[in-house]
């Protein structure tokens, strides 16, 4: 069957799967050989008389991670295909916003010990970069009634003041995580911290020793395939979707993500409505975008 997972479940399972999917608003039928099949807009879920469970259609990621694996098979293969997972209490920071030209810099911490990596796992936890941003919001409040957390948000103002200070976007991000890392070891005195490597590994200790913090610090690419981090990845990606939406609701208009023709041409329209002062207010103005609308705006 392509495009089709497959399980095998408890059939003593079944009455709880069809209340939870009755409840989702899923439709029934009983197909031969089957004790139901369920559909919903862009997913079906059918379960045969053998136990062997079948999940179809364009939505089956998010049904799977959000409610089969933690629900019903009580196991993360499918989500989070490389587990084994260390346990070893730790601390993930991640950041937001930093390739976005609208918007702040997020950045944000999770502290996880054994009992916190097996509840993130259990929700369904991974890179934001995998999610839909209303998912990324649901996550997030989840992820937060869970874990002890620390969530930075640089408005672009002070993004912008911060960027003058150092002239290089390394050393903002490695504040940025550097504070974080500070309030999470406060908070915690866990002194275990992954990161996602996103410069050469002195800058990040450099702006750690400038705290007086000493931590336990290992970056490597791709972090976000471990759960702590994945978790901060939400959050911080919550973190940022927040933001704009705050300064799109502001200016009355909505704000568009990344840095591509849309945004430049919400940048020329911005500048010709309120002048090009408001780019400090609501943009990264080290960007290369900001001569391309300003000088559009110009014309």
């Amino acid at each position: 069957m392509t495009n089709s997972f497959i399980a095998t479940i408890d059939l003593s399972l079944a009455g709880k799967m069809q209340e939870d999917l009755l409840g989702q608003g899923f439709t029934f039928s009983t197909p031969p050989y089957t004790v139901f099949s369920a559909q919903k807009q862009s997913v079906s879920c059918t379960l045969y008389t053998s136990g062997k469970l079948v999940v179809q259609g364009k939505a089956r990621e998010e049904f799977i991670t959000f409610y089969l694996e933690p629900e019903i098979l009580q196991k993360l293969s499918f989500s989070y295909p490389e587990l084994g997972v260390d346990m070893e209490p730790r601390i993930g920071v991640d950041e937001a916003g930093k390739g976005d030209f609208f918007g702040p810099l997020c950045v944000a911490g999770v502290q996880a010990d054994e009992e916190g990596i097996k509840a993130l796992l259990t929700i369904g936890v991974k890179d934001s970069k995998k999610m839909s941003d209303a998912s990324v919001r649901a996550m997030a409040k989840k992820i937060k009634e869970r874990c002890p957390h620390t969530v930075i948000a640089i408005s672009p103002k002070k993004y912008n003041e911060l960027y003058e200070n150092f002239r290089n976007l390394n050393h903002l991000l490695a504040w940025g995580h550097g504070t974080v890392i500070a309030e999470l070891i406060d908070k915690t005195s866990c002194k275990n911290v992954l990161i996602d490597q996103f410069a050469s590994e002195h800058v990040v200790i450099n702006a750690l020793k400038k705290r007086n913090v000493v931590a336990n610090l290992k970056q490597r690419t791709h972090a976000e395939a471990d759960p702590v981090v994945a978790a901060a990845s939400i959050l911080a990606r919550a973190g940022f979707l927040e933001g704009l939406e705050r300064l799109s609701e502001k200016y009355q208009i909505v704000l568009p993500k990344g840095a591509g023709s849309p945004v430049l041409q919400m940048g020329v329209t911005l500048v010709r409505k309120y002048g090009k002062e408001i780019l400090e207010e609501v943009s990264k103005l080290h960007f290369k975008t900001t001569l391309e609308v300003l000088g559009r705006a110009s014309q």
